[in-house]
């Protein structure tokens, strides 16, 4: 029973990555916005489901918007810092990850957060999306946004979406099956996880951890072979001796009838059960092997067992079916190139952009090794993606007014959601979306009509969060010049270079470089080349780490030239942050001599 209507300018179901973005951004700009959350922490696979080591959009000059905001905040609240882990450069305990969300909603009095509800109904005029019902109250609302983690609104308000495989005829992808075959059918989308934090008691202490039911050691057997224990570990390290297990390789991914998560509230029930089974039968394994100083952790998550995430990280929903798609040739770079088109009229072309994303195409299927057309490129001394925007078309139903999708569950393929699933786009789609609704509300017209460039603008202007529309690898948020930039090529998109690197004086990169060395610690060593893209710093002072090889990173455009250009051997003096559980160097500055 309805107990009470709410009404409102914007709804946002789903407190997850996007829909988090989604309403502060619709709040910042005004409107007035409920944000409707299952679980009692926001910002989904950031926090509530426990990937708090993130991927994508680490380079500096891709840390816009709210993502860069997020970071930010990260640094000044994570103590000890963020480089913990070697698979990414950001390694958080998820509290502060949901401590950041919580207040940053808490600041916006037109914001009302409603926590532990799911939608129930959707509320429908002829083609267009008006309200939301859940348990004992109901939303009405201009512009209705879908946050869900597995695009709910889109089934109970019967958008067309998509869920499963496209065969290579259908867009021509080169990565695509020809025709279905076993894998599509046993792994219609890729393989969710339940994370579980484990930790490092220091002695041989921690409490015994179980084993669930259907325990098969066998399915972990040579999980960190070719890695070692201690790299394995260290793969997902969090700060305070704790460990983020996700972990692909006979690990704890699980996608056994995965087709259940949108057949019913209760099939869905016990794949989400045999999920966490299935991870803490892994954690079980671990203990066993490595011994009882690892154990599950403490008082990490608000509900028991409070070693797990409130819910698994799913890296596919339901896709809408909107005004365009994103498709595999998108995302991929340019022949001869860094970066992926932005002028392309077969599908869509940078003047819908409105987010970028540059992580590499990676599919989860448990014990399958699946060939992806490549998109990685070295750069700064690491492996990264080749960078693509997303088109603002996507997030809008090809034939329903009134609605917004918001996060993984926008138009894209199934191959191309490997790259446009990760966190920090995701955060982009939701800001994007946010900030579209709002206009919307502005200007008292439908999605599909509001003014693309005009969103555009208002993303590159944001005066709390400007975001990044056209990636370019050495043009930093802070630079003088970084708007005027983004806007020309925006208006001359044929003259986006295939470099991915626009036109800036040699030197005028980074103007905070003093600020920075003042920051950081001073190295002096020997530089070697060990490829192109691959170095080793040999500590020759201080004393204190004389010796020491470091392999040297870098997130910073001026520094990558730099490495490129240095010769082997050569004697240096730099500033940086050391990661001694990736064995790196993260240079901030250097110097020759």
């Amino acid at each position: 029973m309805v107990n009470q209507t709410y009404t409102a300018d914007v709804l946002v179901v789903g407190g997850g990555t996007g829909g988090t973005a989604a309403a502060i951004q619709a709040a910042r700009r005004g409107a007035k916005t409920i944000l409707v959350s299952e679980f009692p922490w926001l910002g989904g696979m950031l926090t509530s489901a426990g990937v708090s080591v993130p991927d994508g959009n680490e380079l500096e000059a891709f840390q816009t918007g709210l993502w860069g905001a997020f970071l930010q905040e990260l640094r000044q609240r994570q103590p000890g810092g963020l480089d913990n882990s070697w698979v990414s450069f950001f390694s958080y305990d998820p509290r502060i990850g949901a401590e950041i969300f919580a207040d940053l909603v808490q600041e916006l009095p037109n914001l009302h957060w409603i926590t532990g509800e799911v939608p129930l109904e959707v509320f429908r005029q002829g083609d267009s999306i008006t309200g939301v019902r859940f348990a004992d109250f109901a939303v009405t609302a201009k512009i209705i946004l879908d946050g869900t983690e597995l695009g709910d609104l889109l089934a109970l308000a019967d958008i067309p979406y998509r869920w499963g495989w496209e065969l290579q005829s259908e867009w021509g992808e080169p990565s695509a099956p020809v025709t279905f075959n076993s894998l599509t059918q046993r792994y219609p989308v890729q393989a969710p996880t339940s994370v579980v934090i484990m930790q490092d008691f220091g002695e041989a202490v921690a409490p015994e951890i179980p084993a669930a039911p259907n325990y098969n050691p066998s399915q972990f057997t040579g999980a960190w072979d070719g890695y070692g224990a201690e790299t394995f570990l260290n793969y997902g390290r969090l700060p305070g001796g704790l460990f983020m297990i996700n972990w692909p390789i006979c690990g704890n991914d699980y996608a056994e009838g995965v087709g259940r998560l949108i057949e019913s509230d209760v099939s869905r029930g016990e794949f989400i059960q045999e999920s966490r089974w299935h991870s803490q039968n892994f954690a079980h394994f671990i203990q066993k092997q490595l011994g009882r100083r690892y154990g599950l952790a403490k008082k990490v998550f608000p509900h028991t067992p409070t070693a797990f995430a409130l819910h698994p990280y799913y890296r596919e929903s339901r896709r809408l079916v909107g005004l365009t798609t994103v498709r595999e040739q998108d995302i991929l770079p340019i022949a001869g190139g860094r970066v992926a088109s932005i002028f392309n009229d077969a599908s869509f072309c940078v003047r819908e952009a409105i987010a970028v994303g540059n992580y590499a195409n990676d599919h989860h299927y448990p014990g399958v090794q699946f060939p992806l057309q490549p998109k990685s490129i070295r750069w700064g001394g690491r492996w990264t993606g080749t960078p693509f925007t997303i088109p603002y078309s996507c997030l809008i139903p090809a034939t329903t007014d009134g609605f917004l999708v918001c996060e993984k569950n926008i138009s894209v393929s199934h191959i191309a959601n490997g790259a446009t699933r990760l966190q920090p786009v995701v955060m982009g789609i939701g800001q994007a979306a946010g900030m579209a609704a709002a206009m919307c509300v502005e200007l008292n017209c439908q999605p599909r009509d509001l003014p693309v460039r005009a969103l555009q603008t208002a993303l590159l202007e944001d005066n709390r969060s400007k975001a990044l529309i056209i990636p370019l690898f050495n043009l930093p948020p802070n630079h003088s010049d970084w708007r005027h930039w983004q806007l020309y090529y925006l208006n001359n998109p044929q003259a986006y270079p295939v470099s991915g690197d626009c036109a800036l004086p040699s030197g005028n990169e980074y103007p905070d470089s003093k600020a920075l060395i003042r920051e950081s610690n001073c190295f002096k060593g020997i530089f070697y080349r060990l490829s192109q893209q691959e170095y080793r710093f040999t500590v020759t002072a201080p004393a204190a780490y004389q010796g020491q090889n470091w392999q040297l990173v870098t997130l910073r455009s001026h520094i990558d030239q730099q490495l490129g250009a240095y010769h082997h051997e050569q004697l240096v003096t730099l500033w940086g942050r050391q990661n001694h559980f990736a064995n790196w160097l993260l240079v901030e500055h250097l110097n020759e001599g």
